[in-house]
């Protein structure tokens, strides 16, 4: 089996460094961003989340057939890297921009530049995190590739989350409005740049079964929907992504409202995306020691227990407050790295079942549980923070908001912890089946060449 170079490991990593300059900075900035420097009510802008990540969804599973039937000579996935990278910075760039509308030409543009990000994000993120299931064949590989995936991802965090703040009020000088553009202008085009490196840097080499090319949508679509390692998967991705959306969500808000220091927001986000970064260079020799679906099931009790906590931290709590935010963070830092390596498996095993290898419509899973988790927890803040009258323009709203502010912050993800235990252990596939089935597949393969 051949190794993929470290070189081509951080290639492809740097792709999820630019991904996340936009998801990072939508899910942790966009809605303080749309209630307390745009101008749009908290309850309509979580409305707005909710119903175009639903709606995004379907573009997903519709992605993933469109690229697995893509035939370039550079393959299925990287040339949908390649084709989206600079209208990716665009149409980022465009959705922090304030023109200077009435409330409802705000709301307007609000969904125009949101639903063409997410599409245009969309047309890049599948093909991207399909192309992880064809760089390699080796699930262990697949895992090791996970690992710098994410920790790429969350290199993409500290230059959003550890920076934006700084870089608004520098490029700003007090006008948020502008600062704001001027920040992710500079993101968006440090995002390009990570992109065109990823399509320069990585190779497709699992080549699929002659049957699967002549394989029709519908029998695509039968295979996943039976396919139990997946639908399982799926439903761990949106609860496990509402989870991290709520905790990265709320942050800068619990800081600027709660802890009344919203600089100190920017410190506490680098600290826990470098812990993110170790815990996902670490995934891989634990998942090999303890199985993929038990360090899920561990790290997600863990993650939730650690994160309820904070619900004793006081406003001067600040060492309590980094201290159980980084152990949280830890168990959150694995669980995409476990997510999108098991998504690989799951095509596998769709192949060696079926004989068909679907690899883009497996892994529209991913980024449809991304997008649509998220939206689900920019809901869940958004309307709870309207419950208790949250109002970003206006300050005398603050007192009767922050207990919504609190439990947001706390109790209210680490709930969601307990469904995502429950669903992953009916999680079929284990270490031992894997390899089992990972060398009929190569067989097989062979067979066909």
């Amino acid at each position: 089996m051949e190794k993929i170079k470290i070189k081509e490991k951080i290639g492809y990593a740097l792709g999820d460094t630019a991904s996340n300059i936009a998801w990072r900075t939508l899910t942790t900035f966009l809605l303080v961003f749309y209630t307390d420097v745009f101008g749009i009510s908290a309850a309509a802008a979580g409305l707005l989340l909710l119903i175009t990540r639903l709606t995004d969804g379907v573009t997903d599973v519709v992605m993933g057939m469109i690229a697995d039937r893509t035939n370039t000579p550079k393959g299925k996935f990287r040339p949908w890297i390649l084709w989206t990278a600079f209208p990716l910075g665009i149409i980022l760039s465009l959705t922090f921009t304030t023109p200077d509308f009435g409330p409802t030409g705000k709301l307007v543009y609000a969904y125009c530049t949101y639903i063409a990000l997410t599409l245009i994000y969309t047309a890049s993120n599948v093909p991207y995190s399909a192309l992880m299931g064809v760089m390699t064949s080796d699930e262990k590989e697949r895992t090791s590739l996970s690992s710098f995936r994410f920790a790429g991802a969350y290199l993409g965090g500290i230059l959003t989350q550890g920076f934006l703040i700084y870089l608004v009020l520098f490029l700003g000088g007090g006008d948020e409005n502008q600062g704001y553009q001027y920040a992710i202008y500079l993101l968006s085009a440090v995002l390009v740049v990570f992109l065109l490196i990823t399509y320069s840097t990585t190779k497709e080499r699992v080549v699929s079964p002659p049957s699967e090319k002549s394989s029709q949508v519908l029998d695509d679509l039968k295979d996943l929907v039976k396919n139990k390692p997946w639908v399982i998967l799926l439903i761990v991705g949106f609860l496990f992504v509402t989870y991290n959306s709520i905790k990265q969500g709320i942050t800068v808000i619990y800081f600027k409202r709660y802890l009344d220091n919203e600089m100190l927001a920017a410190s506490y986000m680098v600290v826990l995306l470098v812990v993110s970064m170790i815990a996902a260079m670490v995934t891989s020799p634990l998942a090999n020691r303890l199985g993929k679906r038990k360090l899920f099931i561990y790290v997600m009790v863990f993650s939730g227990i650690t994160n309820g906590f904070l619900y004793l931290a006081q406003p001067g709590d600040i060492t309590l407050v980094y201290v159980l935010g980084t152990l949280s963070e830890f168990g959150a830092g694995i669980m995409p790295v476990l997510f999108f390596s098991m998504l690989g498996d799951s095509a596998d095993y769709s192949e060696w079942k079926n004989g068909r290898r679907a690899t883009g419509l497996v892994y529209s899973a991913g980024t449809f549980a991304m997008k649509f988790g998220g939206g689900a927890a920019g809901a869940i803040i958004g309307f709870i923070l309207a419950g208790y009258g949250y109002d970003g323009m206006d300050e005398a709203t603050m007192a009767g908001a922050m207990p919504g502010i609190k439990m947001l912050m706390s109790w209210v993800p680490a709930l969601i912890t307990v469904p995502v235990v429950l669903v992953l252990l009916l999680y079929p596939l284990s270490s031992q089946q894997l390899e089992l089935m990972g060398e009929e597949l190569r067989e097989i393969r062979a067979s066909k060449m």
